[in-house]
């Protein structure tokens, strides 16, 4: 069976684990699907690995067409930074910015990213807010899906996009950072210019953002681009 690869970051991982199966049945092509935060796919991009679709944020598939390594960007959903606990325990209250500084305070352990983008981007947050200093005994810092670490109870909060705070069983979302607070990442697609088989390659990108994926990324806590 002829097949295609495709790069995906863990924020679309959810939605990806949806639609690869279904375009794979119906169109007998095989979907490979290599999942990583999307600065560590561009670090493999750039070692030499490629692929026939990359799935990543905005900015690394603009960088890819500055290299020209993929044709065009094709923007498929919104995601929001978020936090989760361990099901059951009690939900901090983030509705402001004030009561989320609080929250973090509170806390006795902050699990975030290492190079996925709201890891990045929360670092850079508690650094704006004067609270680096009093949380850098608390945080955890690991790739992955960080709920995974609130599930288990090695951390009280976990910080990601509220996509893949989704993914982890065992916890509830306590919701998304407040407005103020906010870091919307735009996540995108587009086709390798090497790609080996670049017709079934930009028929998973229109399929990604058909009007029939947009309910689906919608129940995977992010809001479509397109539909």
């Amino acid at each position: 069976m002829p097949g295609i690869t495709v790069f995906c970051t863990l924020g679309m991982r959810a939605v990806l684990d949806e639609v690869a199966p279904a375009f794979a049945g119906a169109r007998h092509v095989a979907v490979v699907r290599v999942y990583d935060s999307s600065v560590a796919l561009m670090r493999r991009i750039a070692a030499g690995e490629t692929a026939d679709v990359a799935v990543i944020t905005a900015e690394a598939v603009d960088d890819l067409i500055r290299q020209r390594k993929v044709g065009k960007r094709v923007d498929l959903s919104r995601s929001f930074v978020g936090l989760a606990v361990a099901k059951g325990a009690p939900k901090p209250d983030i509705s402001t910015p004030e009561k989320f500084r609080q929250a973090m305070l509170a806390a006795k352990s902050i699990a975030r990213s290492k190079t996925g983008a709201s890891g990045l981007y929360f670092a850079g947050l508690i650094e704006r807010l004067g609270l680096a200093e009093a949380l850098v005994g608390k945080m955890i810092v690991r790739d992955g899906i960080v709920g995974k670490i609130a599930a288990s109870g090695e951390a009280e909060l976990a910080v990601q996009q509220v996509s893949e705070l989704m993914q982890a069983d065992g916890v509830d979302i306590v919701g998304p950072l407040p407005a103020e607070l906010q870091s919307v990442t735009v996540f995108s697609a587009g086709v390798f210019t090497d790609a080996g088989n670049p017709g079934a390659a930009q028929a998973f990108v229109d399929e990604l953002a058909s009007p029939a994926s947009a309910a689906l990324i919608r129940r995977k806590g992010m809001e479509p681009v397109q539909g």
